[in-house]
């Protein structure tokens, strides 16, 4: 059994969904792993991870929209407001979401379906970086 781990530095320049399929990828081929499980994690409390379409963007567009009604900002039952009108949603956002994703690896190849595509969901406003730790676990 084989194990390779790397952090992958995200820089987020505005709330939404960014795809990073790409850059996973590229873990998945350094780690020469054929058959495993890769794990995802993001270090942070106020962004996530999912697997979603990546093919329409109005998908994206969409459940954006539907975050923002779900936790909207300058809710007044908020008492966790010291980092800005955005700080609580966020958190209760990444809270209905994921901080980490399990990805089947076949082939050498991470095993996403045709229209999937995992993305880091950024649920503060402003430019952030963000940490992801990949580790991969396999043969």
């Amino acid at each position: 059994m084989k194990q390779h781990q790397e952090i992958l530095r995200i820089r987020t320049k505005k709330q939404g969904l960014l795809e990073f399929s790409y850059d996973l990828r590229a873990v998945v081929e350094r780690a020469q792993i054929q058959l495993g499980l890769c794990t995802v994690f993001v270090r942070h409390s106020s962004a996530s991870l999912v697997i979603q379409e990546n093919a329409d963007p109005s998908a994206r567009y969409d459940l954006e929209k539907y975050m923002e009604r779900i936790a909207p900002e300058n809710d007044p039952a908020y008492t966790h407001t010291t980092e800005g009108p955005d700080d609580m949603p966020a958190h209760i956002r990444a809270m209905l979401t994921h901080t980490s994703e399990n990805i089947p690896i076949c082939d050498g190849r991470l095993a996403l379906g045709t229209w999937q595509g995992l993305y880091l969901f950024e649920h503060r406003r402003g430019q952030h970086e963000r940490q992801v730790v990949v580790h991969i676990l396999g043969e």
